[in-house]
């Protein structure tokens, strides 16, 4: 065998060198090419990520920032106004439901007494003074000589757990005044009847359609459980609550929000003591009543409840 010239070797290894170098070189630019490829995925990615974030954070705040709805339109002051037959008012008097029983005074000329309550459906104490003055409190509406609006507000909503039991509980019965309002009265002492103890969950919105779907009479029951379920009017209760609580407060000349419950009788301050008693807030009633040329005392019918009919006579 020859053996192969020495130049010819050497040329051999120079072609193996450069076709490594060349490979070298292919694959550190296919390298970079991915890690751009890479980075540029990123990018885009990040990109995207960021843009999602900012839209979502941009429609927080545009609904957090948006007005909100009108309530219902039994309410037309946050409240709403009960009258003989236990059925709405209208501010100027008139019924706001169909029923021909509504009256707002006992006797022509006469001009009832006005009781005006601000209720949270979490508030121990709304619970206490419901227990021991509601049957009282229906048998002068019943009779006519006393009308009473009820306010249903949330200063309780961040003692739930998170729920806002108070704002959706508040929700529910704003349902009910704007879908069944004949049934308000009976609704409200229902919510009281189930109140939930403060610091604990509450009501969950299925149990609360069950209490106010439960009311006799309740209309309306799939409208008003859509209105639950959708808040409908989460946003109109907080903002009364906010403005309740910064001392805007329709049926009274108070500057300031005193809490939970806030009863006016003719617009005066009921200055409660506890334990909550009939016969305290009966002597208050009849007393401003009294003080008033056309106001009459409130003399409750005999289908009123015992103690109602035995107080007032």
């Amino acid at each position: 065998m020859t053996n192969r010239p020495e130049g010819a070797a050497r040329a051999e290894r120079n072609q193996r060198r450069a076709a490594a170098r060349e490979r070298a070189a292919k694959a550190r630019l296919q390298q970079k090419r991915r890690q751009r490829g890479v980075r540029l995925g990123l990018q885009v990615g990040l990109g995207v990520v960021l843009l999602a974030a900012a839209t979502v954070v941009t429609l927080v705040l545009l609904d957090s920032t948006k007005p909100a709805g009108p309530g219902p339109s039994s309410m037309p002051q946050g409240g709403i106004t009960i009258a003989q037959g236990m059925t709405p008012v209208s501010e100027t008097g008139s019924s706001a439901s169909s029923s021909p029983s509504a009256s707002t005074s006992a006797s022509a000329g006469a001009e009832p007494v006005r009781i005006t309550m601000y209720v949270d459906y979490l508030c121990p104490f709304c619970g206490q003074f419901e227990k021991a003055n509601s049957d009282y409190i229906e048998g002068l509406v019943e009779s006519g000589v006393a009308t009473v609006d009820i306010h249903p507000i949330a200063i309780l909503a961040n003692r739930s757990q998170g729920t806002k039991y108070s704002l959706r509980a508040a929700n529910a019965a704003a349902c009910v005044a704007q879908s069944s309002p004949d049934q308000f009265f009976a609704v409200n002492r229902a919510l009281f009847a189930a109140q939930p103890e403060e610091n604990t969950p509450g009501l969950t919105d299925a149990q609360l359609k069950k209490v106010v779907g439960g009311v006799r009479g309740v209309e309306a029951k799939s409208t008003i459980a859509k209105c639950i379920d959708d808040q409908r009017y989460g946003k109109w209760v907080d903002e009364r609550t906010t403005a309740v609580s910064g001392g805007d407060i329709p049926g009274s000349s108070l500057k300031d929000f005193p809490g939970t419950p806030l009863v006016l009788v003719n617009g005066q301050q009921y200055e409660y003591s506890q334990p909550f008693t009939n016969e305290e807030f009966r002597t208050f009633v009849i007393t401003v009543a009294g003080s008033g040329e056309q106001t009459p005392t409130p003399t409750p019918t005999p289908s009123a409840s015992a103690s109602a009919s035995a107080s007032a006579s």
